[in-house]
Parts: structure tokens; C-alpha cells; sequence
């Protein structure tokens, strides 16, 4: 890789390698409908293409308003319920269950199953400007099927910017009650990445938002080692944010953590969005391969 250290070359070639190895297209900030903080078309689209009956049945419902009301049930479901949710298990939409995202099947014996998942659309979107407000805009949004799923904001310290910047950008020019950032309802996790490091939280709380750090380490330290010819920071967008690497996080590794205690009568509930440390990440996916291909009895 070329070394250009400028901001927007190197947010480029993070975008570049996920257009050209990732499996992502490129979607067109004007197309965000900044009121609901979604892409309706890329979302309408894939609804229509993966469940074509169920969209005919609504259609004669609805008539032309169909493609309203469905973005409507589903902005509700998502409001109410949290995208994680939706993403999983779909939505209903006047008797109908629409899926918004298909996940890798178990095994790839049912055609069917493995062309739905095919189908899932991977977007990223540079300098998305998300709210009715003002004009100010995130560097990178990742969304699945129209519905943004990542943010990030990258820095690079060669124009004096690093990556604690960019977690003060999101702690204080970052306003959580917008929608694209209110915690479960849209965005599922935010990072803060320079060429060297990265970091992410689940949820913006203003100044009191908490970051962890989301590195490989360096000889048995923080940070991340070289990588001759290529950022310290590459696996986040080749391994991490690579589409079938995503959809399976989304799918299998996100949990929405529910703790209820009671103080003096009265219930209270925190809700904890939980996204996989790398190295968590990473030693799952190794010991599934490893059994998987040795079998049982193995250490």
C-alpha cells in the first residue's frame, strides 16, 4: 500500500479495501433519509428482491404508499424493540414478517437459504451527514441492507489528528440523542481509528462516553505492531469489518446485556450493548475452525 498520509487518503484506503476485497459497495450519503437514519434505497430494494410475495401481498394493500408503510413498521420495530433485534428476527408488517438481514447458514446444502444470504447488501458511506439539524457529518458509516450498523471516525496523526480526536469528536461534537447514535436504535458500535490505533464504545454518552481499546497488542503490550507496507490498524477493515466477518459478528457474536436490580421498591434496568474485544473475537473463531476440522478429543 502507498504510503500517503493524509487524512482522506488514508480513510480512502480504507474504503478502497473494502470496495475491492470486502465485499462492500458504495452507497451515496444523498440518498440517507437523515428524519428516519436509514437508506431506503438500498433497503426497499433488498426487501422487494428477497421476499417478493409477501411485498406483492402488500402491494395490494397499500398500493403505491407501500414502500411508506413498510419503512414506517419498521422504524417503529426498531424504535421500540432495537435494530439488533430487528436485524435478527425481522419485523411485522400487517401480518406479514419481513427480514431486514439473512445470516449464513449452517451449512451451505440449501441453495435457497445461501442465495438469501448472498443477497445481503454491504454499504459503506464517506462524509454521511445524518442530521436535520446541522450539517456535520461522520467519516465513515457501514450499513447492512440500508440500516447503518457502524460508525467511525478516522484520524491521522501526520495532519496533527490522532485517534484521541477522534474520541473526543464523539464526546463532545457527537450528540447522542440524534437518531443515527441513540443507543440500540440504529448504529450498533462506533470506533475511533488513527493508522496505529483503534478504538470503540456501544453507546455515546457525551463527555462520559467510555472507550475500549480494540488493538492486537505489541510484545506483550498495548498498541499494535508494524505492518510493513500496510497501517497497524489493517486488520479492522480486512478481517473485522469484512462482510462475512460482520453479518457473523451481527448474528452470533452482539449481545444486548439486561441487568435489573431493585432500589428502594422500585426496578431499575441498565441495558449494555456487548461488542467482541478482538481477541475474544478471534479466539472463538479459532477454536471452531480447530474443531471443526480435527473433530472431538482434541486439545
Amino acid at each position: 500500500m502507498p504510503t500517503d498520509y493524509k487524512e482522506k487518503a488514508f480513510e480512502t484506503a480504507i474504503e478502497e479495501s473494502l470496495l475491492n476485497d470486502g465485499g462492500y459497495t458504495k452507497a451515496d450519503p444523498k440518498n440517507f433519509d437523515r428524519e428516519r437514519a436509514i437508506d431506503p434505497t438500498t433497503l426497499i430494494p433488498f426487501v422487494r428482491e428477497t421476499q417478493p410475495d409477501k411485498w406483492k401481498a402488500l402491494e395490494q394493500l397499500h398500493g403505491a404508499n407501500t414502500q411508506n408503510v413498510v419503512i414506517e413498521e419498521l422504524c417503529k420495530a426498531m424504535d421500540s424493540r432495537g435494530s439488533l433485534d430487528v436485524i435478527r428476527h425481522g419485523f411485522k408488517c400487517f401480518g406479514k414478517l419481513l427480514e431486514v438481514a439473512f445470516f449464513r447458514p449452517s451449512h451451505g446444502l440449501n441453495p435457497e437459504t445461501q442465495k438469501l444470504y448472498n443477497a445481503n447488501r454491504l454499504t459503506i458511506t464517506r462524509q454521511l451527514h445524518y442530521s436535520t439539524k446541522n450539517e456535520n457529518s461522520i467519516d465513515v458509516v457501514l450499513s447492512l441492507n440500508g440500516l447503518p450498523i457502524v460508525t467511525a471516525e478516522i484520524k491521522n496523526p501526520m495532519t496533527g489528528q490522532t485517534v484521541n480526536h477522534a474520541m473526543h469528536q464523539y464526546k463532545n461534537d457527537r450528540d447522542p440523542r440524534e437518531l443515527i447514535f441513540q443507543f440500540k436504535k440504529r448504529t450498533l458500535v462506533h470506533f475511533a481509528v488513527d493508522p496505529d490505533l483503534a478504538y470503540m464504545t456501544t453507546q455515546l454518552s457525551g463527555k462520559s462516553t467510555y472507550f475500549l481499546p480494540f488493538n492486537l497488542g505489541n510484545n506483550l503490550g498495548a498498541g499494535n505492531p508494524e505492518c510493513p507496507g500496510n497501517y497497524r490498524t489493517w486488520y479492522l477493515w480486512e478481517q473485522v469489518w469484512q462482510r462475512d466477518s460482520i453479518l457473523d459478528i451481527i448474528g452470533r457474536f452482539l449481545n444486548l446485556e439486561v441487568k435489573e436490580r431493585t432500589i428502594g421498591g422500585k426496578t431499575v434496568r441498565k441495558e449494555t450493548m456487548i461488542f467482541p474485544r478482538y481477541h475474544q473475537l478471534d479466539s472463538v473463531r479459532k477454536l471452531e475452525f480447530d474443531a471443526g476440522s480435527k473433530g472431538p478429543g482434541h486439545n
